[in-house]
């Protein structure tokens, strides 16, 4: 079924598209142009989608995501110029698209950017890490000290 044909009534009863449905699509389409690529691009799709946040962002997709509506993409340099100046972020928002974008787009990131993420993405983050080095056997948790 498609985008189009998977619709919900809003408070007025006007029938519109429901925007998880697109999402969901979406993910699917990245996962699937991400598969042949490098690791660290992989590492970099799968960490923005368990992330889900920015993604589900309009601002987010429409400067990071190429979609032709059977083909979805990510523009890696045109985002990594434009994201810090063009999008309003937090600074967990920031500092987790910075070391994202660091994963699936190689380049200097100041890894003190660890320290605004928060607990659920820095799971993400070190477990995107985890697959950029080709490793799938460090479980990233939580762990007495």
């Amino acid at each position: 079924m498609g985008l189009v044909e998977q619709t919900a009534n809003n408070s007025e009863g006007e029938s519109e598209p429901l925007l998880k449905s697109k999402a969901l699509l979406l993910t699917d389409r990245l996962t699937e142009w991400a598969r042949p690529r490098d690791l660290g691009e992989r590492a970099a799709v799968a960490a923005l989608i368990q992330e889900g946040d920015v993604l589900a962002r309009g601002d987010v997709r429409d400067l990071l995501v190429v979609d032709t509506g059977e083909e979805a993409s990510l523009d890696w340099p045109r985002f990594e110029a434009q994201y810090r100046t063009a999008l309003v972020l937090d600074t967990s928002e920031r500092a987790f698209l910075d070391l994202v974008v660091a994963v699936g787009f190689p380049r200097l990131v100041p890894l003190w950017q660890v320290e605004n993420l928060g607990e659920r993405r820095l799971a993400i983050v070190l477990r995107a890490l985890a697959a950029l080095a080709g490793v799938d056997t460090i479980a990233v948790g939580t762990r007495a000290w």
